[in-house]
């Protein structure tokens, strides 16, 4: 009965997943055209990338604070609009702003305003649903931002082919459509309260709590190990095969996406059957065999396949990570939420960033910099198996 009832639910948080996956996805895949015809320079596109974590990593601390007090469903239809505003602006702001950078970066900050508060809400949202499977649900919920990502790329390179690039403008509008439709679904779906008015925990209690600190820890090295591998796995490709970059992007990239989705969606249905902190422990494992294997192998075709399984290596790494704090912690409330989405794009800052100031230090080896990339997945799973050993109540 509870499943029907919030099915709604369910489909508002999936399409919010593969919203966010838009936004974050999309844009990178028309670098080089923004600096063919618009002359925007290289340095200056980096801006994108930097302000859209920069804005979630704001999004995320704030929320912390207030949306407790303003609600969920304002602030998750704040999120959808603010995606819609951003992905839509895209096709007219930068024609009508003094330089079309400015205008780029405007709808960067609106739809990563809309990935933060996504990022923050979609995932307290269905642990507030009367779920029994929730390990699976939150894992299955979390695949839909892979898909998302799979989705972008695959329709974006078929857009491209068949109506040519230079109308990306038209597809920027199609992928509005997306977030423009999911206002009505948070708008009209069941929402329920992750604790009741007072019983969540204040961001300083979450901090004078230690057990707190070790989430924090587990979310930064989950977000590294996912983020520093995914942000190289077209460079990766592209030195492997040593084919063209389209074709390289869909085999990295797209490579990684689907094996982090078909992680995250077998746990999702078979999660029941499985204790999650043994499965964490194994894809730390496997995280950082599959590391190992891209640094040091000197077989092309190993290092790309080390690189599409640590995709299905890190798929688990996000949501169980968030499973087993909101479990330990089950007053932590939004705050905690808020502040675990914080460490995670942290980490998924810091991950990539180690990667390459490694890389050029070593006179631009990569194959080193994803070796010094390998003691994110160990000291995840040394958190693990502290948190494996401790009760769920403190």
């Amino acid at each position: 009965m509870a499943k029907n009832k919030y099915r709604k639910t369910q489909l508002a948080c999936y399409l919010g997943f593969i919203t966010q996956a838009i936004c974050a996805n999309f844009l990178p895949l028309l670098y080089i055209t923004f600096h063919e015809s618009y002359g925007i320079s290289l340095g200056m596109l980096a801006l994108i990338s930097t302000l859209f974590f920069f804005t979630q990593l704001v999004v995320d601390f704030v929320c912390a604070a207030i949306v407790d007090k303003i609600g969920y469903r304002p602030c998750v239809i704040a999120a959808e609009v603010t995606s819609f505003l951003g992905l839509a602006g895209l096709a007219v702001l930068p024609d009508l702003t003094p330089s079309p950078i400015v205008g780029i970066l405007i709808c960067v900050i609106l739809y990563a305003v809309g990935s933060g508060l996504a990022e923050v809400l979609v995932s307290p949202i269905i642990e507030a649903c009367p779920f029994d499977n929730k390990d699976s649900i939150m894992s299955l919920l979390h695949s839909f931002y892979c898909w998302g990502w799979v989705f972008v790329i695959l329709g974006s390179t078929a857009f491209f082919t068949v109506f040519g690039i230079e109308n990306w403008k038209i597809l920027a509008l199609l992928w509005s459509a997306i977030p423009l439709f999911n206002i009505y679904n948070f708008a009209v779906c069941p929402i329920e309260k992750l604790t009741e008015d007072g019983e969540g925990m204040t961001m300083g209690q979450l901090f004078k709590t230690k057990i707190f600190w070790v989430f924090i820890l587990l979310m930064v090295c989950a977000g590294s190990s996912e983020l520093a591998m995914a942000q190289w796995a077209s460079a990766f490709a592209e030195a492997a095969l040593g084919v063209e970059k389209t074709i390289g992007d869909l085999a990295g990239p797209c490579g990684f996406a689907v094996c982090m989705g078909i992680s995250r969606l077998l746990y999702g249905k078979f999660g029941e059957r499985v204790d999650l902190s043994k499965f964490m422990i194994f894809s730390g494992l496997l995280c950082t065999a599959c590391y190992l294997v891209a640094g040091i192998s000197d077989i092309p075709a190993l290092g790309l396949i080390g690189c599409a399984v640590c995709g299905f290596s890190v798929g688990i790494m996000w949501p169980g990570s968030i499973s087993i704090s909101s479990k330990i912690l089950s007053k932590g409330g939004t705050a905690m939420f808020a502040l675990l989405a914080l460490a995670g794009d942290l980490g998924g800052s810091v991950g990539p960033t180690i990667i390459g100031a490694v890389s050029q230090k070593t006179g631009d080896d990569l194959r080193m910099g994803v070796l010094a990339g390998i003691g994110f997945p160990i000291v995840l799973v040394i958190c693990t198996l502290i948190l494996k050993n401790k009760k769920k109540s403190l």
